[in-house]
């Protein structure tokens, strides 16, 4: 399993309900390692899809514990056990871990990989991503030169789990 995300200088995600970065080469970064792929999200990153409707070409698998919750397109899932027992259906590194800042917490012990954008900036913030450089657990393998958008700096990395 991996987790992709974006994150400010303070591993900060989001802000009421928001991301806190729009980068189109983020977005495109993160189409094409999700595309055919099986992400999961927690309810309240589905309901911030635009149109709250599931991402094409992806099974979605949404985190909720509304038992009465469901959504065209997605596959509901209730708890941990339940996922992982849904999860057993596919190639593990087919599944991308994409928020919200719960559902990492839940999920990073269990992934091998994060894709992270890290941007060279700090914004408010009210939901987090677990601080990969201060876990002994993972270690910095990759990262991309870095490239900006309108004045925002950013890099693509990656991190293993050891």
């Amino acid at each position: 399993m991996k987790a992709i995300v974006c994150v400010d200088e303070n591993w900060g995600i989001g802000y009421e309900g928001d991301l806190l970065f729009h980068i189109p080469a983020d977005m495109k970064y993160f189409k094409e390692k999700t595309m055919g792929n099986v992400v999961v999200m927690g309810i309240s990153t589905f309901r911030s899809l635009p149109g709250q409707k599931p991402l094409t070409d992806r099974v979605n698998i949404v985190l909720t514990s509304d038992e009465s919750w469901s959504a065209p397109g997605v596959v509901p899932c209730h708890s941990l056990d339940e996922l992982f027992e849904i999860l057993k259906r596919y190639d593990s590194s087919t599944v991308f871990v994409i928020g919200g800042a719960s559902v990492y917490e839940q999920l990073i012990p269990y992934c091998d990989t994060a894709y992270v954008t890290k941007v060279s900036a700090s914004k408010p913030a009210d939901s987090f991503f677990p601080n990969l450089d201060e876990n002994e657990d993972w270690v910095l393998a990759r990262q991309k030169d870095e490239a900006e958008h309108k004045g925002l700096k950013y890099r693509f990395t990656t991190y293993k789990s050891i």
